[in-house]
């Protein structure tokens, strides 16, 4: 294994290429050495702290759509235009009767959670590369000045197989691979389905969007929240939207309400469904649909009761794939709003910037 510099980040390896993150302490090591301490760099600027009001959320409050796989998988017309609502007005649903095993679902949790329970020594051995996103640490971190999320991560590609950084898969976690492996799987056909549809959606063929991706990749982000004596001064994950096509998460903990969307400059709270995910559309599908679908800034709380994780499964387009509006998205009604640009350069773009807001799509708006 190529060698470990300090804060555990491997000095040599071969990246993605899409960009890096730079070291940065464990936030859950400084709160194993002191549950109290809340370091400067995470404490949000006063503008971006959660308020007291949306710390608290009825544990009943839930207001996004609710979409049955199992009857846009056998066409039903009636849940298809409520996929496309969702789409259009909320960039965000929840995905029941999905197919995933309640056993594949709950055997993902516990792998990721057996990761993180691993001494810091071990979990170091994952560490991401100086010039890579994949592996153990955290993600967009461009600079030494920035506020930090109350989040440590560990950052795979998945699919498609042949891409897959084994070393970086942890062996010192029993049923680790295996577990990821089959709800890789099981996340592929629900995204593959949902693309489908929403291609049919779009006015192409089922299999209009999955040509435009090329050879698909995906990117699997498992999150790990520590606990934090002052959840009202940081951020879990700061407001950002999805870089990819489609997001689906698996929500670690059915009892915390954490997850907030952005919908009529309101946070919204996203309460989890049990064995539900959530899906979200992504800048690409945005930029695919010509801006008819739409990415939607979203956030994770921090929170004083306990960890908890959740996992992020990314669908994405080829690298040497071109993104930009299809045909049947472009009217003299609904003129161009994005102009064409190869995947990897927006990929840079979106890597290369700290997470925040909406600021990626606007990288591939044409100005007027």
């Amino acid at each position: 294994m190529a060698p470990t510099g300090e804060n555990g980040c491997v000095q040599e390896d071969e990246g993605l290429g899409w960009g890096k993150s730079l070291p940065v302490p464990s936030v859950q090591e400084i709160v194993r050495n002191d549950p109290q301490c809340v370091p400067e760099r995470f404490i949000q600027e006063k503008k971006d702290r959660p308020l007291d009001s949306e710390l608290y959320i009825p544990a009943d409050s839930s207001e996004i759509p609710i979409i049955n796989f199992s009857l846009i998988a056998n066409g039903d017309e009636d849940e298809l235009k409520k996929l496309d609502s969702a789409c259009k007005d909320w960039g965000f649903f929840q995905l029941v009767n999905h197919g995933i095993s309640e056993k594949v679902l709950q055997d993902m949790k516990a792998a990721v959670a057996a990761f993180f329970e691993l001494p810091r020594d071990e979990k170091l051995k994952y560490a991401m590369a100086a010039n890579d996103l994949q592996g153990y640490g955290q993600g967009f971190v461009v600079s030494e000045l920035q506020k930090l999320d109350w989040c440590d991560l560990i950052m795979l590609i998945t699919r498609p197989p042949n891409l897959r950084k084994m070393k970086l898969w942890p062996t010192t976690v029993p049923g680790f691979k295996d577990a990821v492996e089959k709800y890789s799987e099981g996340a592929q056909k629900v995204a593959e389905e949902l693309l489908a549809d929403l291609s049919l959606l779009m006015g192409m063929d089922r299999d209009g969007l999955k040509k435009l991706h090329g050879e698909m990749k995906q990117a699997m982000r498992m999150n790990y929240y520590p606990t934090c004596s002052r959840p009202d001064l940081v951020l879990g994950i700061s407001p950002h939207s999805d870089g990819g096509t489609i997001t689906l998460l698996l929500q670690g903990d059915d009892e915390i309400t954490a997850l907030q969307i952005k919908n009529k400059d309101r946070w919204v709270p996203i309460k989890p469904i049990p064995n539900a995910l959530v899906v979200n559309v992504g800048d690409a599908a945005e930029v695919f649909s010509n801006g008819v679908y739409r990415s939607i800034e979203h956030r994770a709380l921090a929170n004083t009761s306990r960890p908890r994780m959740s996992v992020a499964t990314a669908m994405l387009p080829n690298d040497e794939a071109e993104i930009g509006p299809v045909e049947s998205m472009v009217n003299d009604d609904r003129p161009r709003v994005y102009r064409n640009v190869k995947y990897v350069d927006f990929l840079r773009h979106v890597f290369e910037n700290k997470m925040e807001g909406k600021a990626h799509t606007d990288f591939v708006k044409i100005k007027s």
